[in-house]
């Protein structure tokens, strides 16, 4: 499937349209809706305060409950905006958001408000998108699942960890980053190749980085790589039955860009929302000349927790197209 997420953060909504989706397959709209919970803001002390229903409103490719095999359009209306709160981002960009580089590259003419086309906000249409790719992936037996392995530098941080972490940051009017493991398993071996635009981690990393706020991936043993040697590194084979498994999976189940039948691993770094109180250096577009800015609004302390239907998303996408190849 190819998909395209359209709207800004404060416009009246945000949407994707997909195609190529294979037509009569039935629409689980309470999983669907599951799944955009799952990303929703304004649930707790420990993201925006912004509430929105994210209530999905499809406008095409869905006939009786069974997709038509049509371009598939969903909406979802933005009910919670705030714009006066980003009136001064029109000329002071914040560091660590896209403010800068989109007002160069569409010569001004992008909507700061909240973002934009850049605010995480824009994931939500991903959730859905990803949701019925889950949905596809279901009848092949597939399953994609994510867990936080780091938060502000704690490996494998408990519920309560996580949350004296993000209020800690919150309460010094900062934010934190971390990082999400994911695992997908079902994908049997001998789907993708090692050339480009057909690599199975190529693949899997294009979707993931059109997430906002990832920044890094990692495949298996990722930078650990370069802490073995070749006898730690290399994943043993043996018959488990008919079907050929390896005893470790430092390779993450993919070699040479091929899927090897075990499951796919990789982790995705998420960066600290750049959007905090805190004073920060910046410029004055319009005078020209360095400037001081204070970020007010509503804006999530962590992105980590709310990012996990996000990645599982993107990879069960990633995914459908790997099965293509």
């Amino acid at each position: 499937m190819n998909y395209t997420i359209f709207g800004e953060s404060h416009g009246p909504a945000i949407g994707v349209v997909l195609e190529g989706v294979p037509s009569g397959l039935v629409v689980d709209m309470d999983f669907i809706r599951a799944e955009l919970r799952r990303r929703a803001p304004g649930q707790n002390a420990l993201s925006t305060a912004r509430k929105e229903a994210d209530e999905p409103e499809i406008l095409s490719g869905v006939f009786k409950g069974r997709t038509t095999g049509t371009p598939l359009c969903a909406v979802i209306r933005n009910t919670d905006t705030r714009s006066r709160d980003y009136e001064k981002m029109k000329r002071l960009p914040r560091p660590g958001h896209a403010d800068y580089a989109g007002a160069v590259r569409y010569g001004g003419y992008n909507d700061y408000r909240g973002g934009g086309h850049f605010s995480g906000r824009l994931t939500a249409p991903l959730v859905f998108a990803g949701a019925l790719a889950k949905l596809i992936l279901r009848e092949k037996n597939i399953d994609v699942t994510a867990r936080i392995s780091i938060l502000g530098g704690v490996p494998d941080p408990t519920p309560a960890q996580i949350e004296e972490i993000i209020l800690a940051a919150k309460a010094e009017g900062d934010s934190v980053g971390g990082a999400i493991a994911c695992t997908v398993r079902g994908v049997e071996a001998g789907h993708g190749a090692p050339d480009f635009g057909c690599n199975a981690e190529g693949i899997i990393s294009q979707y993931l980085f059109a997430v906002p706020a990832v920044k890094g991936v990692a495949f298996g043993a990722g930078f650990g790589f370069s802490c073995m040697r070749g006898s730690e590194a290399n994943d043993p084979f043996y018959m488990d039955g008919d079907a050929v498994r390896t005893r470790s999976n430092c390779a993450g189940g993919i070699n040479g860009g091929i899927t090897n039948g075990m499951p796919i691993v990789f982790e995705a770094a998420i960066r600290p929302t750049p959007s905090i109180a805190r004073e920060q250096d910046t410029v004055d577009l319009s005078a020209r000349k360095d400037a001081k800015l204070t970020v007010e609004g509503r804006h999530d302390p962590c992105i980590v927790q709310r990012a996990l239907p996000v990645i599982e998303a993107a990879a069960a996408l990633a995914v459908c197209e790997l099965l293509s190849i």
